[in-house]
């Protein structure tokens, strides 16, 4: 792996993080992290208005969400090869199963080391936020992830079961550090 950085979604990377979005929409997985992932970009413009509409307390319009703010991974070849999704801080239901970071690697490009590298260029962000612990949550069989999350300092907190009975890990990161 070669020189990787964290960026602000932009007009700039349409056609990489269109090939991002359908590395995943051709895997068919069934759970896509981070959640804004999810949100088809075909109207790029409208795409990038959606991940800024929630980036502070002032434009949030609905209670139920916290302020948040998505990064991109880039890679040395200026392909988007992960996503990053910060809460600003937590609510109920973030505290119980999504956590500070929700964070993900297109299918193609995983085993390579990038998730430990976005989680932790996240994890300076949410330093520099002046979050001191940050909450990072995984399914319990995801056996790469919790190993990402522990490698980066995480310390094992009781596990949350959702209404549906799927078990999550949940994981502190001293954020001061």
């Amino acid at each position: 792996m070669g020189s990787v950085r964290l960026v602000e979604p932009s007009l700039a990377y349409r056609e990489a993080y269109t090939n991002f979005y359908e590395d995943w929409m051709t895997e068919g997985i069934d759970a896509i992290v981070p959640w804004v992932v999810e949100q088809d970009p075909r109207d790029f413009e409208a795409y990038l208005a959606f991940l800024r509409a929630a980036d502070s307390e002032e434009k949030l319009k609905d209670d139920a969400f916290v302020p948040h703010s998505t990064y991109w991974l880039i890679n040395e070849d200026e392909e988007v090869v992960g996503a990053v999704n910060i809460r600003h801080r937590l609510n109920q239901k973030l505290l119980e199963s999504g956590g500070h970071i929700g964070y993900g690697i297109r299918p193609s490009r995983r085993g390579r080391g990038y998730a430990s590298v976005q989680l932790a260029e996240a994890l300076k962000i949410t330093k520099a936020m002046g979050i001191d612990r940050v909450l990072l949550v995984c399914d319990h069989d995801n056996e790469a992830s919790e190993r990402t999350i522990r490698g980066a300092g995480g310390v094992p907190d009781s596990p949350f079961t959702t209404e549906k009975g799927e078990v999550l890990k949940r994981f502190w990161i001293d954020g001061r550090e």
